[in-house]
């Protein structure tokens, strides 16, 4: 087994039984500039305190899985340059040549079911790209949800993505997608996306017992939870659909592909929004994050 280094707060909190929802990186080191990704990152943190559990942010510094960051670590990491982005295809690879990385989604569930965390709080997962069925682009992070054993709490997938088809490959795998609170499977900055939710739950017990219930039956993988962006921050689908449609075109004609179509997207949809989209990010993450919180409380008061 991989050494792993805890926090100190992450280490108490093992000892003790406390809840631990698990964090990325990538929104530090690859999401916002500095100071205000550091800024974000404590923010999120300190809503899961709030709500009555403990954060773990996920990094590997120089060669170190790390499992929670000090606050000099998360401040070290948010000012860094050239930082790795680690999925499931270059985690050990970093960790084995003593390199510095963020994790993402897939990277996150891995090193956190290595630590025995159950939840994970995000912004929203990645999926199916828009165009696949040419380019075969497909997020990591899907297989991962079918494979590894954690609950993932996000704002359902990045509505920059085809989403009808990260459905489909969701459902291919396996995982449970448990919409929050309503019947229509939320689009990141919009509450609606026009797609029915495979499932629909509206307490975080309901959703902590539905992963107690499959750790029971022996079914692999974890469960997506798709919590819908508080009402009052969301960008309606009506008005950032037309945004997406014309940022992807700029890609086209810029000719971006593979990793780099991402971060493209969502500057141009951060510039034609006038930042809107970075503040409804923000909303969701934290909306997110106390529901993990939740979650995990949940989740302690259930047989393992």
């Amino acid at each position: 087994m991989i050494d792993i280094t805890y926090s100190d707060e992450v280490a108490r909190a093992r000892e003790s039984g406390a809840p631990l929802v698990a964090l990325e990186s990538t929104i530090i080191t690859h999401g916002m500039p500095f100071p205000q990704n550091v800024e974000t990152a404590r923010r999120v943190e300190a809503e899961i305190r709030a709500a009555g559990a403990v954060p773990a942010t996920i990094a590997v510094i120089a060669g170190r899985l790390h499992v929670g960051l000090s606050d000099e670590e998360l401040d070290r990491l948010a000012r860094a340059r050239d930082v790795a982005k680690l999925s499931r295809a270059d985690l050990s690879a970093c960790i084995a040549t003593g390199g510095t990385g963020a994790t993402t989604v897939a990277a996150t569930m891995i090193a956190a079911h290595l630590a025995g965390i159950e939840v994970f709080a995000t912004g929203g997962i990645g999926g199916v790209h828009r165009g696949a069925e040419t380019s075969f682009d497909i997020s990591a992070d899907l297989a991962e949800l079918a494979t590894t054993p954690v609950t993932v709490v996000a704002a359902g997938a990045k509505a920059i993505l085809d989403l009808p088809k990260t459905l489909e490959v969701l459902e291919t795998q396996g995982v449970p997608v448990i919409a929050v609170g309503q019947d229509e499977f939320p689009a990141f900055w919009s509450r609606e996306s026009g797609l029915a939710a495979p499932l629909s739950m509206d307490t975080a017990e309901q959703i902590a017992r539905a992963a107690r219930t499959r750790r029971a039956m022996g079914l692999s993988g974890g469960q997506l939870v798709a919590n819908p962006i508080p009402e009052a921050a969301e960008i309606p689908r009506d008005v950032v659909d037309p945004i997406i449609r014309a940022a992807l075109e700029a890609a086209e004609a810029a000719g971006v592909r593979g990793k780099d179509v991402t971060p493209f997207l969502l500057d141009h949809i951060f510039t034609a929004t006038e930042g809107r989209s970075l503040e409804s990010n923000i909303a969701l993450v934290l909306n997110n994050a106390r529901l993990g919180a939740e979650i995990a409380k949940a989740l302690t008061t259930l047989p393992a």
